[in-house]
């Protein structure tokens, strides 16, 4: 939480640190920013003692890894090692490097536990999160070759061989997080080696490759600047070689995304490098820039014109193992990247250049500037506040960072005042449109935006921020506007309070605030008590008017505030308010006028609180989260800093005002709120208040017990009675008020104790509760250590007296004087009083009810017994609880009888107390399990404590007494369960509070962990710290804050000492009676019961293994005699608790819980049915393998090592883990045996989950499996039932998987988890690199079918060559090579699978399935098969192949039914899979059976029904193969033709299916495409429409598979892209045989097209042609290779999709084209190469005869203009606005109205500069062209009846004059949200309703709908929009807008 300040850097640190053989720290670690140790109020330890504590948990952990412990010895000293970091103990810099490389040594360790490496892990982050401790490159150097090891395995899982099902698989999360940790410190001259090493698997015919690769290179590639020594590896050096990489995978999400991400860490980590060459384009070039903003406009999502997505979500769909390594986007949003870019690409040289980053990024906001407006919100909204915060995070924190040193930037490139400037202006006008948001995401966005810019430039953003607040907090404009206006105030206080000038305001500011603490709109009444509350920690309230002679009272600053009104109103939202000319004095003469108005305002806001809590709704339930709550909840965190900030007159008003209310008002729902208020106001000043309140709480609750009889008789429920609330009321205000008020309730000492007593000797029923609690609270007063110093100023400064200076002041952290309460020797001897007589008091009460001697008698008629038996166990709980630092945890466990109880216990017992997962349980308050386990019996695991304080000496007399009444209350507790168990076993309000005073008992020792103080305390700072965070400052707080930071940590201490403690006789009997009750047959009594268990059971150590057999017996009786409640008991603390872990590690209850849970699923009960199946993961989890060996490199250990000789320890240790394994591995496989019993003669339900358990228990690496298991799975593959057939079956496959990675390993453990693997018929071909024309001899040997070998990857060559292809022999003799009990086990396996096996088998796969689902290709039957197969082959099974032929025909059938045709395909795809790497001669008899049946099936037997297993059948034969091993099928399937004259389209089209799935699968080694495309371009135009589809995307997919570039290595990619361009070559370049084809086909459309007779209904070659072709653009425009059209687009297809979309006669056609149409303007086009393409779109426009085609263009335009925005040569742009202009004089009316709002748009989304010249511009030519046709007078004539024709010249002014007007009213259209208008708008306006507006006909039409929609954008904002119009203005527009009642 807190971070550490930068201490000049030591001459040292510049060095790398010399490696010493042990860990002793020299070199001091920084300073940190807040001097912990020294604010606390005791002795602390000195560091000497730290260390030596720190070097003994490393000398542990050395010994535990060492000897093999990992978990749980080396997680458990990893915890105290955080711990120990936790309590700001600084290591020295050594260390942390020799940790942080072991630590990520341990979590990529092969072999090693996936849980204890999440830990270890997490631990390497923790050390390496701080960049200021280890300076990348400096410090620590981490080798990435580890971590990309165990990538591999998810992501490149062929690279990795056999694919593994086994425990080495880790968690991706946690190693894609140590990436992004780890990434800073690869070595950065490792760059090239990680390119050598990744960029041969990026493919884009198999697209997964590129996804996997990109997301690789992001993860790995070490951004940091290489050293100076390195001059050629600059970014540039890279750079264009990922532009290229980028190219490849067009239209894709997540392409950008990784681009993005890598380039701004790139900017970030190369920004301080020197000798990095830096331009306005910080590292980048300018092409490279712009094409990322354009990008970033891609990735914004801005809708445009009718535009679709940029993004194609085809391709981002076969990303496949790709989306396992993207970042996070909740966590690292593209916004967060895209910021990062911009801003660590900023430097003073962007000032001046036109095109600079900062020029780009105002570009950029102004180009979707409209989208910000709260008015026009959607899925863009969010991205782009995201993206404008982190713009200001990012920047304010590089800014920051610059100042104070922590970031060394070279000079020239530190961000200066007017690029500080320049910012600010460009977010300005977007967040203020921000925070009006209507979305709540968008608005906090904006908030903390303006926050963050306020804080850049205060003068910039402050004036047009009052001139928004001003009028909405004076209620003028609506209410969400003053919400908001109340939250941008709480944001800019801070700012506003420390500027000159602007914080004259703030008083004024708060007057208008009070308003809104208003009872019937709570939300507002929120943000209002959160704005003063910031106030108030940012100034104190004191009349600085006082002694001034100066300042009369509050007339200046009223004067002065009145104007500067005024004066924002006249001048609107530009207003400037330069106050840096003010003078110094007199400004500081309004200001202390200012505050004399505050005693008004505190009395005021006093009245307001009262009267809410007044109103306050009856509270809801506690804790629901209701705005009520809230309220109540934020009024003491308001209240605090208020009343600490109040001048001494002030507070007395407060203090007098807030009295009076509490002893004359009751409000009962406001109890709690008001005791808050109490409490804060005794905080500030204790001695004060307590005199003001004490005597008068005192006197009423007197009053009230004597004289209103209140709380005489219990009563029912939980509500407190009328007569009892006053009562309730005076108690909860004083017990609130002493609590946390230090010493100053001693001078009431016999007045409180006496009314405690007084009351508990009178109270009933309710309000007991409060009393205890009362007393409770005064114990804590007296006995805790905690600060009483809320003042926001130190003492001296307020006895100099406050003046204006202290506003806003920011304490330094390292001066500060915090008063401490220290119970003084009086107060603990009171506490100890009051603790004996409420004690005494309670434990006699007590034992007189048990023992029937009491006066309440237990009758059972009345529940007088239960409450007073409830009331005193709360009384005894709240007393163990207010005394818990007072208890001392050693002498809790002396109090043992038998001296060696502390050793009885046997090892095993002891070595099998578990521990919790992780610190961060949910119950963190208990802290991290310390009590894992203890190692040996005769050592306890040394515990760390520190002093914290303790008050009693063990000699005092007290000490004693207090322990003693605390066994004596332990005791107590115990005779009250029994008595309950046997006497009222159904008593359950007794049972509640017997077993939370259980866990008081337990836990409250030492510290109160019951209450969660720490995590309260550290919330409730943390959200008081969130205002005042500045990024890149540290600790900048007030200083009430920074002094509650003090005692977080004193009571952080406190929870550290909080060890657990060994067990007493008496702990022990309560922890027997909690497991009693855990079973009890009462669902309340067994919930109170556990949760009190978890909670002892992390108190005490040992106390798991203690309670886990009583809990297991009742668990197996309870199954045995089918007691509902115990076996529900049993799961619930056995299975689901924390005892599960102990259970899964200790093999001595293993079994038995198994056991009994299988018996307990037999339990005809649905709610235990239910649980069951729950129980199961967790069941199934114990049986997980453990680890068996662990593979480490020793050096990274041994710089641990300690001095001493631990060798006989290490021994000592690994016996015993040893041992521990030797037992567990025994116990598991007789616990298996007993369970393959079970499961062969149970229920199918039960059968499952002991199956399911077996799984996880039965497979083993050393012997593989047993006889019994292997019985079990392989008859239960063909089981009767359909779950348990397929839980068998599964169980077979992993079992055939276990043998074959054990024979790969070569049956060696450490090569399987080292993945090293021995394939017989693997082998490694070398590369003619240097022949040119190796890459065609290559691909070219894919066309036939011998081979010399088969290269079944698809990505060698297609990127780069690397030295090495692997590959495989087409003949091995061997396939794998097993041993014995490897053959044992196959064997075994093969007697059961003879034919009837096989039958059945084949029966069942021909079954109809369940659901329809399932209704498909099933692979995992495959698998069985293709094993089952294997077997056959090599002669283990008595079946033969002849017997699996005459299967199939029996299974095939007539093949009329689809389920026969399922079962097939999978029978026939499995039996050509098994002969993959087999000797030729089994492969070619195997292939001459099968293949002829399946020419048969797809020649005639195909039907839709079936079409798709056979498509799958052929997927699994041939993907990710060499072709040439199914050549047969490829053969066959590439020799099809279409027949014309055929007319089954369906068999036709399917054929097309299969050929593609081929084509697809193999990818670019499928070479036989050259007759295929030339027949399918042959046959364009065929007549059927699913045959068509089929053509159009096999075409694309073997365009797109024809694409190689096959480098010839890394190097010579990378030279050739440099010396390209700086953004690599450009892909996909089309052949010339391409671009003829393409001329050639679309020549014949046109050919095609003349022939076709206009108006012909039926379908011609043309229409059957151009749909085929469509449909092949259509899918390669939305695929990632779509650029290598672009070139196509002018000349060939815009001309032509316009002629297929005026195809009336066709609509599907006409649709496909529009659509294909809509597709150009997305396709990325090169830098530059839009010329043609816009040429082509201007030339449609201007010239085409056809109007829809004119229309249709500029739907093109005004994407590509915008798409291109950074990209598009002015030249262009000019000539695109030049044309839409003209079109507003088309003939045609729609085209007009098009042209209007096209020219709208464009001129919206354009910058700035270019915006204003060409309003100006059309401005002139429309005025002009409007004024220079007038309408020509009509002749009146006495014989015209107003119908004349009009003449042409007519024609021709009206179309002028409808021009005219269009184009004026588009461009008042581009603006429809600045508000104010820009200065030219009102005098178009009048022009237009002056000129035009009685116009007849459309011209009249249009000018209303111009006018009327400038008013209805403008709603809002109406009031501040007409001050921009004349008087004659405004009128002439009201003439328009206003319609009279009476026409």
């Amino acid at each position: 939480m807190t971070e550490v300040a930068r201490s000049p850097e030591s001459p040292l640190s510049k060095s790398i640190p010399h490696r010493t053989s042990k860990m002793d720290g020299t070199r001091q670690p920084r300073t940190k920013t807040y001097p912990y140790f020294r604010y606390l109020p005791y002795e602390t330890e000195d560091d000497a003692e730290r260390l030596a504590n720190l070097n003994e948990i490393l000398k542990h952990l050395y010994v535990a890894i060492q000897a093999g412990d990992f978990a749980p010895g080396a997680v458990h000293w990893t915890r105290e090692i955080r711990n120990w970091l936790g309590l700001k103990f600084q290591i020295s810099k050594e260390q942390r490097v020799t940790l942080a490389q072991l630590y990520y040594e341990l979590s990529l360790a092969p072999g090693i536990d996936t849980a204890a490496a999440d830990r270890f892990a997490s631990m390497f982050m923790t050390l390496t999160k701080k960049k200021h401790y280890l300076k990348p490159g400096k410090d620590l150097v981490l080798d990435w070759r580890p971590l990309l090891r165990e990538l591999k395995l998810f992501v490149l899982p062929s690279e990795a061989g056999m694919i593994q099902t086994s425990n080495v698989k880790r968690n991706i999360r946690t190693l894609t997080k140590l990436c992004t940790f780890a990434q800073l410190y690869f070595d950065p001259s490792d760059g090239p080696a990680i390119l050598e090493e990744l960029l041969p698997y990026f493919s884009t015919s198999f697209t997964e490759s590129a996804f996997v690769v990109s997301g690789l290179i992001n993860l790995l590639f070490p951004t940091a600047a290489a050293s100076v020594e390195n001059p050629n590896l600059t970014p540039q050096y890279y750079l264009p070689t990922f532009f290229h990489l980028w190219t490849l995978v067009n239209r894709s999400r997540v392409f950008d995304t990784t681009f993005l991400d890598l380039f701004s860490r790139l900017a970030r980590d190369t920004l301080t490098s020197p000798h990095v060459p830096f331009s306005e384009y910080g590292i980048f070039t300018k092409d490279q820039s712009s094409l990322i903003f354009t990008a970033v406009l891609r990735l914004l999502e801005i809708p445009v014109g009718q535009a679709t997505s940029p993004y194609s979500g085809t391709v981002d769909l076969v990303a496949g193992l790709g989306m396992l390594i993207e970042r996070d986007p909740k966590k690292h949003p593209v916004a967060h990247h895209i910021s990062r870019w911009i801003v660590m690409s900023l430097s003073p040289a962007c000032l001046d250049k036109p095109d600079s980053v900062i020029a780009n990024l105002e570009g950029l906001i102004q180009a979707v500037e409209t989208f910000f407006h709260p008015s026009n919100q959607g899925g863009w909204t969010k991205g782009l506040f995201q993206l404008v915060y982190y713009l200001a995070d990012f920047f304010v924190m590089r800014w920051n960072k610059e100042k104070s040193g922590e970031m060394e930037v070279p000079e020239e490139r530190k961000l200066n005042d007017e690029l500080k400037r320049r910012f600010v202006l460009c977010l300005r006008d977007v967040v203020f449109m921000g925070i009006y948001a209507k979305s709540g995401t968008a608005m906090n966005f904006a908030l903390s935006t303006l926050q963050q810019l306020a804080f850049l430039e205060p003068d910039l953003i402050l004036p047009g921020a009052l001139q928004r607040i001003y009028p909405s907090m004076q209620g003028l404009v609506e209410v969400h506007r003053t919400t908001s206006s109340l939250r941008a105030l709480y944001h800019l206080t801070g700012t506003m309070v420390r500027t000159k000038g602007f914080r004259c305001h703030v008083t004024a500011m708060l007057g208008l605030a009070l308003p809104g603490i208003d009872a019937n709109d709570l939300d507002k009444t929120l943000y209002t008590l959160s704005y003063i509350q910031s106030v108030c920690y940012n100034i104190p309230f004191h009349d600085l008017t006082k002694g001034q002679d100066s300042v009369s009272g509050n007339m200046p600053a009223m004067e002065w505030i009145t104007s500067e009104v005024d004066r924002m109103e006249q001048e609107g939202v530009n207003v400037e308010l330069d106050y840096s000319k003010l003078d110094e004095k007199e400004e500081e003469i309004i200001l202390r006028s200012s505050t004399a108005g505050l005693a008004e305002f505190v009395s005021s806001f006093l009245g307001k609180v009262f009267t809410l809590l007044e109103n306050l709704p009856d509270a809801a339930k506690v804790r629901s989260g209701s705005p009520e709550e809230n309220v109540v909840n934020t009024l003491p965190a308001t209240f605090l800093p208020m009343l600490s900030s109040l001048s001494p007159e002030l507070y007395s008003l407060a203090l007098n005002k807030i009295a009076e209310f509490v002893g004359n008002h009751v409000i009962h729902q406001a109890r709690d709120a008001m005791a808050f208020i109490c409490s804060t106001l005794c905080k500030v000043k204790p001695d004060q208040a307590l005199k003001r309140l004490v005597p008068v709480l005192i006197q009423s609750i007197r009053t009230e017990i004597d004289e209103n009889g209140a709380a005489s008789t219990r009563n029912t429920g939980a509500d407190v009675l009328p007569r009892d609330r006053g009562l309730v009321w005076s108690i909860s205000m004083l017990s609130m008020c002493v609590v946390h008020v230090g010493n100053a309730v001693m001078p009431y000492k016999k007045e409180l104790l006496d009314i405690a007593v007084y009351m508990q000797k009178k109270c009933k029923g309710n309000p007991t509760v409060h009393v205890s609690n009362y007393v409770h609270h005064l114990l804590l007063n007296l006995t805790g250590i905690y600060p009483i110093d809320n003042s926001l100023y130190e003492a001296d400064v307020l006895s100099r007296g406050i003046s204006p200076s202290e506003w806003g002041m920011m304490p330094d952290p390292k001066k500060l004087n915090i008063k401490w309460h220290v119970p003084s020797k009086e107060e603990v001897e009171f506490a100890v009083e009051l603790f004996r007589i409420e004690g005494e008091n309670a434990l006699q009460q007590l034992s007189a009810l048990i023992d029937g001697t009491s006066s309440v008698k237990r009758d059972g008629s009345d529940k007088v017994w239960s409450d007073e038996v409830a009331r005193n166990l709360v009384l005894i709980r709240l007393l163990i609880s207010g005394m818990a630092v007072v208890f001392d945890p050693r002498a809790d466990s002396k109090q043992n009888t038998d001296p060696d109880s502390e050793n009885s216990t046997d090892i095993e017992m002891v070595e099998t107390n578990g521990y919790t997962p992780d610190a961060s349980s949910d119950d963190s308050e208990l802290g991290p399990d310390r009590s894992a386990e203890e190692s040996e019996e005769d050592e306890v695991k040394p515990t760390f404590k520190y002093p914290t304080g303790y008050l009693i000496k063990e000699e005092d007399p007290l000490y004693e007494e207090v322990h003693d009444l605390r066994a004596r209350m332990g005791k107590t507790l115990h005779s009250v369960h029994e008595f309950l168990m046997e006497k009222q076993a159904d008593d359950v309000s007794c049972f509640g509070p017997l077993y939370t005073a259980y866990k008081c008992w337990f836990i409250d020792v030492g510290f109160e962990r019951s209450a969660h103080v720490l995590d309260r305390v550290t919330r409730l700072l943390a959200a008081d710290i969130a205002p005042f965070k500045v990024t890149g400052l540290r600790k900048h707080y007030p200083r009430s804050i920074l002094v509650r930071r003090a005692h977080v940590y004193h009571l952080s201490r406190l929870r550290h000492n909080s060890t657990p403690r060994p067990k007493s006789d008496l702990a022990k009997q309560l922890l027997f009676d909690l497991a009693h009750a855990a079973v009890s047959p009462y669902t309340e009594v067994r919930r109170s019961a556990q949760s009190a268990g978890e909670a002892a059971f992390k108190a005490i150590i040992g106390s798991r293994p203690l309670v886990i057999p009583v809990l297991l017996r009742a668990f197996e009786n309870g199954a045995r005699e089918n007691d509902f409640p115990k076996i529900k008991g049993g799961i619930y603390s056995l299975i689901f608790g924390s005892l599960a872990r102990t259970v899964s590690k200790d093999w001595r209850f293993t079994p038995r819980l198994i056991k009994a849970y299988l018996a307990a699923t037999d339990a005809d009960k649905p709610s235990i049915q239910k649980l069951s199946a729950t129980a199961t993961l967790q069941i199934m989890d114990f049986g997980r393998p453990t680890e068996r060996m662990v593979i480490l490199n020793k050096d990274v250990v041994e710089p641990i090592a300690p001095k001493d000789d631990v060798q006989s320890r290490i021994a000592k240790q690994r016996d015993k883990v040893t041992k521990k394994r030797a037992t567990v591995k025994e116990k598991k496989a007789s616990l298996c045996e007993e369970l393959v019993t079970i499961t062969t003669r149970s229920h199918w339900k039960k059968a499952a989950r002991s199956a399911t358990i077996i799984l996880s228990l039965s497979l083993r690496f050393d012997d593989v499996s047993s006889d019994g298991v292997i019985d079990l799975f392989t008859k239960g593959a063909i089981d009767l039932h359909p779950s348990l057939r397929g839980l068998y079956s599964g169980g077979l496959v992993a079992m055939f998987s276990v043998i074959d990675a054990r024979a790969a390993a070569e049956h060696k453990y450490e090569n399987y988890i080292l993945d090293k693997q021995h394939l017989p018929a693997k082998i490694q071909v070398s590369a003619q690199q240097g022949d040119p024309d190796w890459t065609a001899h290559f691909l070219s040997s894919f066309a036939k079918p011998e081979a010399e070998y088969y290269v079944d990857h698809d990505h060698p060559g297609w990127l780069v060559w690397k030295k090495l292809i692997p590959a495989y022999k087409p003949n091995p003799k061997v396939d794998i090579e097993y041993d014995e009990v490897e053959i044992g086990a196959l064997k075994h396996i093969g007697r059961i699978v003879d034919k009837a096996w096989f039958s059945a088998f084949f029966e069942y796969l021909k079954q109809e399935p369940r659901d329809a689902g399932a209704d498909r290709f099933r692979v995992s039957s495959a698998i069985l098969l293709v094993n089952t197969f294997k077997l056959m082959h090599a002669g283990y099974t008595t079946t033969k192949l002849s017997d699996i032929k005459e299967l199939v025909h029996g299974v095939y059938g007539d093949g009329s039914d689809k389920h026969q045709h399922r079962a097939t395909a999978e029978i026939l795809g499995a039996l050509l899979i098994s002969t993959t790497d087999k000797p030729i001669e089994l492969r070619t008899i195997v292939w001459e059976y099968a293949f002829p049946i399946v020419q048969r099936i797809f020649h005639e037997g195909l039907t839709p029904e079936n079409l798709s297993y056979w498509v799958t059948f052929l997927h699994l034969v041939v993907q990710g193969k060499d072709p040439r091993r199914s050549w047969p099928l490829v053969d066959w399937l590439a020799s099809f033709r279409l027949d014309m004259s055929s007319n089954a389209a369906f068999k036709e089209s399917s054929k097309v299916k299969l050929l593609q799935q081929c084509i697809v699968d193999l990818g670019w080694h499928f070479q036989l495409d050259k007759p295929i495309t030339d027949d399918f371009l042959a046959h364009l135009d065929h007549p059927y429409k699913g045959v068509r589809e089929a053509i159009g995307s096999t075409l694309s997919s073997i365009c797109r598979t024809r694409y190689h570039e096959s480098y010839k290595d890394v190097n010579t990619l990378m030279e050739s892209q440099r010396s390209a361009s700086s953004v690599g070559t450009r892909p996909y370049q089309p052949t010339e045989d391409f671009s003829a084809t393409m001329q050639s086909i679309f020549d014949q459309l046109e050919k095609w097209r003349q022939e076709r007779p206009p108006g012909l209904q039926t379908s011609s070659p043309y229409t059957s042609g151009s749909k085929t072709v469509l449909l092949w653009l259509d899918t390669s425009l939305s695929s990632l290779e779509c650029i290598g059209l672009t070139q196509f687009f002018p000349n060939l297809f815009i001309n032509q999709l316009l002629q297929m979309m005026d195809v009336r006669e066709d609509p599907e056609l006409a649709s496909l084209a529009y659509q294909v149409f809509r597709h150009l303007a997305n396709v990325p086009h090169g830098i530059g190469e839009d010329v043609a393409f816009i040429e082509a779109l201007i030339k449609v426009g201007r010239t085409s005869t056809s109007w829809h085609q004119r229309l249709r263009s500029m739907v093109n335009m005004q994407v590509i203009y915008f798409r291109r925005l950074f990209l598009i040569a002015s030249e262009q742009q000019t000539k695109l606005f030049e044309c839409v202009a003209n079109m507003l004089e088309d003939t045609q009316l729609e085209v007009r109205l098009g042209a209007a709002s096209t020219l709208s748009g464009m001129i919206r989304c354009s910058p700035i500069a270019l915006r204003t010249r060409i309003v100006e511009d059309l401005n002139a030519k429309f005025t002009k062209m409007l004024l220079d046709s007038p309408l020509p007078k009509k002749a009146r004539s006495a014989t015209s009846t107003g119908t004349s024709t009009p003449t042409p010249e007519h024609a021709r002014i009206v179309l002028a004059r409808h021009a005219a007007v269009l184009g004026l009213g588009a461009l008042v259209q581009a603006f429809p949200y600045s508000s104010p208008p820009p200065k030219w708008i009102p005098g178009i306006l009048a022009t237009l309703a002056n000129k035009a507006n009685n116009d007849p006909g459309m011209v009249g039409q249009s000018v209303k709908s111009i006018l009327s929609d400038f008013k209805k954008t403008r709603q809002d904002t109406w009031h501040v929009d007409l001050k921009a119009f004349t008087r004659e203005q405004a009128e002439d527009l009201d003439g328009v807008l206003w319609k009279s009642y009476f026409a």
